[in-house]
């Protein structure tokens, strides 16, 4: 009866499948039919699209689907169905196919599946809006399971947030209508940063919304001000999602760049059901960026150039790996070195914490907003927010950190409590760097207090020794002259939206040389 049982067992393993679901947004992959709904720069057979730069791109496109290798593939930003059939043609691993647009738009969706496609609709976003684009829903057959795909391109950031809530309500209102365990993946170019709730709440262009998010706040892969993450999904009754870039460290967090900062327009967020033990599930901590060197190199993304009639897209494609065989899942907290553990350094590393003590603080900087701590043995600094009196410049504190914010990539303590003050540190400004010799540049020195940085400040930049950083002055601090040479001796290392930058909040900080 063992010896049955046994084999059974490796029976049904043998059959089960292990499959991977990816998403590219291919940057405008049109073809040569004039429809009169193209951009200006991709009207066939002129300078910039034409016989030549279309073959390129279908060449570079088909290259990236067949080394990506992806069972399920979710396509963004084609035009046609005879541009996804020109792809079809080069990719002859994929019998099921779709493909969708309004007629007004330029663009389109496509999936591409191994899978046999069992039913496929449109949901509406904006009935109203010509332009709208609609999201496509796939029920796709794996080993006889349902499972089902949203194709998403959600309005860009040229518009506010409020039309990309369209999106995410349009789907809300779809997926409530599901079996609470259903097995389905959000996919797609949603134009939308997995944390947005957090990057996008001090952007007056874009935050129409009172700081709620189409992809945070409506589709639940936030609650509160927490991420959901996977150790908690079995906690909740409402239909709540996992956006699997959670898995990566933040530093390889992006599928674009924008100005040298990071970003995750592109997303696969998971249900719940797919955390379960039936039909399909989830393979844990697959998720990644598909990023070979000839795609990304020297952090650089290599772009369609279409002048040159060169280079790919301005988005890598992403992937996560799924299976047909009941998983067994082991979720961890948020793992810590015993090296990071109740230090500044581990703030860095985590986008949400709470009743976290931190001990041996010294406060190396203060200034009517703003207070820069430090611990001897660590090598980052932190800023707080608004301290008041409650830190006094030279002292060492012990306290509780509850809650921790970024603000345009620099990172702060927003709200702490539990405040215990114990003794002077008379010689804090040990803790300053040399801006002489520390590169400026780079982000690891993000929330230091340099000194002794000579240079000259002009057309808000400060150049010295052959290179140059901003400089910014908050409002009352007066500037130097244009062409003034000036000594920085208590600078605020910072960044604004990835770039570096000395914040001199105050008038002692610097002086004229």
């Amino acid at each position: 009866m063992k010896y049955f049982l046994f084999i059974f067992i490796t029976t049904l393993n043998l059959f089960s499948l292990d499959f991977k679901v990816a998403s590219y947004n291919v940057e405008n992959f049109f073809d040569l039919h004039y429809d009169k709904t193209e951009y200006q720069e991709y009207i066939p057979n002129t300078k910039t699209w034409n016989k030549q730069s279309y073959t390129k791109k279908l060449e570079n496109v088909s290259k990236v689907i067949k080394d990506l290798d992806a069972d399920i593939l979710a396509l963004q930003e084609i035009e046609s169905k005879k541009a996804l059939d020109a792809l079809l043609k080069k990719n002859r691993n994929y019998p099921y196919s779709i493909f969708t647009k309004n007629k007004n738009s330029a663009i389109g969706l496509a999936l591409l599946s191994k899978f046999p496609i069992v039913s496929r609709d449109n949901i509406i976003v904006d009935k109203y809006d010509k332009y709208a684009r609609d999201i496509l829903k796939v029920t796709l057959s794996v080993e006889n399971k349902p499972f089902i795909i949203y194709v998403n391109h959600w309005r860009s950031k040229k518009a506010k947030e409020s039309q990309r809530i369209k999106y995410a309500l349009a789907l809300k209102k779809e997926i409530e209508t599901l079996p609470l365990n259903s097995d389905y993946v959000i996919l797609g170019d949603l134009n939308s940063n997995y944390n947005e709730y957090q990057t996008f709440k001090y952007d007056k262009k874009l935050n129409d919304t009172f700081n709620i998010t189409g992809i945070n706040q409506i589709l639940n892969t936030t609650m509160g001000e927490n991420f959901i993450h996977k150790n908690t999904l079995s906690t909740y009754t409402q239909k709540i999602h996992f956006n699997t870039w959670l898995e990566l460290p933040i530093n390889e967090r992006f599928s674009t760049k924008f100005r040298k900062q990071n970003n995750t327009p592109d997303n696969i967020i998971l249900s719940k059901g797919l955390f379960d033990t039936q039909n399909i599930s989830y393979i844990n901590n697959s998720f990644n960026v598909f990023k070979p060197n000839y795609l990304y190199n020297k952090n650089k993304i290599f772009r369609w150039n279409k002048s040159k009639f060169k280079g790919y897209s301005d988005h890598l494609p992403i992937y996560a790996i799924f299976s047909t065989k009941k998983q067994t899942y082991h979720f961890d907290t948020v793992k810590r070195t015993k090296k990071d553990n109740n230090s500044i350094s581990h703030l860095y590393n985590v986008e949400q914490i709470s009743n976290y003590k931190l001990k041996d603080l010294i406060v190396i900087y203060k200034s009517k907003n703003i207070a820069i701590l430090k611990q001897a043995n660590d090598d980052k600094s932190i800023m707080v927010y608004k301290p008041q009196d409650k830190l006094n410049l030279s002292y060492i504190y012990d306290l509780q950190v509850d809650k921790i914010d970024t603000y345009f990539g620099l990172k702060e303590i927003k709200k702490f409590s539990n405040i215990t003050k114990r003794s002077k540190f008379a010689d804090y400004k040990k803790f300053y760097l040399d801006g002489n010799t520390i590169d400026l540049n780079n982000p690891k020195y993000i929330n230091s207090i340099v000194y002794n940085l000579k240079g000259i400040y002009s057309k808000k930049y400060l150049y010295f020794n052959n290179s140059k950083i901003r400089l910014y002055f908050p409002k009352g601090i007066k500037k130097p002259e244009e062409k003034e040479k000036i000594l920085i001796s208590s600078g605020h290392v910072s960044i604004y939206k990835s770039s570096m930058q000395i914040v001199l909040h105050s008038q002692q900080d610097f002086s004229n040389k």
